[in-house]
């Protein structure tokens, strides 16, 4: 993977390119563009064998198969510090099918199990500006094992009130078992818990209804080995 670097004024921003994407999408500013000669290759996420009665009703999203691996990389100089990173996930719908193609890490205060962004305005504005649909976040647990800490559950209680479709990525580098996994709130079970909670700070939340987990690995997202993607690094 060989990032071509583009310094503008607002922001930094560079290209991943990951060969070529098999859809067309609209946005000149991404340059997408169709090659039908390059062979696809999509996987079902590590963990993810596990699907809800509500998968099935869901649209498919599609990640590059070296986003985590990207983020990570810019995360670095923080999990060395023993810091979390976050970054925002932004996608295109295509034929019914959810693109993620943009990561932009906003600016941020981090401590060693939380990160909070700033100047979200700045996020917002590039959404916009790409016509991009908030499917999501992605986070470090940069000592920690991978799961979706009570703060985490109510930051993607966020995101999945809004998109359905919305999902979480912890990526753990330490976690020998699994460093990486993708989340959402379980449905209705986790969302009613989370939507009832008005406490902060790290916190026991009820079980579900239903006894169901909070949580589960997400059963319709694969990555896609010819997905190239944009990161706006803010920071």
């Amino acid at each position: 993977m060989d990032p071509t670097y583009q310094r503008e004024t607002a922001y930094r921003c560079h290209h991943v390119h990951v060969r070529s994407v098999t859809q067309s999408f609209p946005s000149r500013a991404l340059s997408f563009i169709e090659d039908s000669t390059q062979e696809r290759h999509l996987s079902r996420v590590k963990g993810s064998e596990c699907e809800s009665a509500h998968s099935n009703s869901r649209k498919n999203l599609h990640i590059s198969a070296h986003l985590m691996e990207e983020f990570l990389e810019l995360a670095k100089e923080n999990t060395d510090k023993d810091l979390e990173t976050c970054g925002v996930l932004g996608a295109f719908l295509d034929k019914g099918i959810l693109y993620v193609t943009t990561l932009i890490i906003p600016k941020q205060e981090s401590t060693s199990n939380s990160c909070l962004a700033k100047n979200e305005e700045e996020v917002f504005a590039i959404q916009h500006e790409h016509s991009l649909i908030p499917v999501g976040w992605i986070h470090t647990h940069p000592s920690q094992s991978c799961f979706l800490s009570s703060i985490d559950l109510h930051t993607q209680y966020s995101y999945q009130v809004m998109e359905p479709e919305a999902f979480a990525i912890v990526v753990a580098p330490t976690d020998a078992s699994r460093n990486y996994g993708i989340f959402r709130l379980s449905e209705p079970g986790g969302m009613n818990v989370l939507r009832e909670c008005r406490e902060t700070g790290f916190h026991t939340h009820r079980e579900t209804a239903d006894g169901a987990p909070i949580y589960e690995h997400c059963a319709n997202v694969y990555t896609n080995s010819n997905l190239r993607f944009e990161v706006f690094d803010l920071r």
